[in-house]
């Protein structure tokens, strides 16, 4: 089994920083894209940016410019650096992950971690 667990978030100030990072462990054969979502209260989950395992990346308009992902594969471990935030950024944010078990492919998803940015 692969776990994925995320951690770094917490209460800011708008125009704060905050950075996630969401790490896979268990037993990992292959993992390929990964991503961050959010969801505020009372609305769907969204796409906030993703990152293909040699690097490319693909953000929301609503991230482009304020937000960076990134990985270190060696870790298993993708990061999302929050800047400049603000109060529409509050949202529970869980990380995602394809991971290849060597059999079929396996959709991850973490338990999510509160950011709150207050105004």
């Amino acid at each position: 089994q692969v776990q994925l667990v995320e951690s770094g978030g917490g209460l800011v100030q708008a125009g704060g920083s905050l950075r996630l990072s969401c790490a896979a462990s268990g037993r990992i054969y292959a993992i390929n894209d990964m991503g961050w979502y959010h969801q505020a209260p009372g609305k769907q989950r969204e796409l906030v940016a993703t990152i293909t395992s040699a690097g490319s990346t693909n953000y929301a308009d609503s991230a482009k410019g304020r937000f960076t992902i990134s990985r270190d594969n060696a870790k298993n471990t993708v990061y999302l650096q929050l800047n400049s935030l603000k109060p529409e950024d509050t949202a529970v944010y869980y990380c995602n992950a394809d991971h290849y078990s060597g059999i079929s492919h396996q959709l991850l998803w973490g338990q999510g971690t509160q950011v709150t940015v207050s105004s």
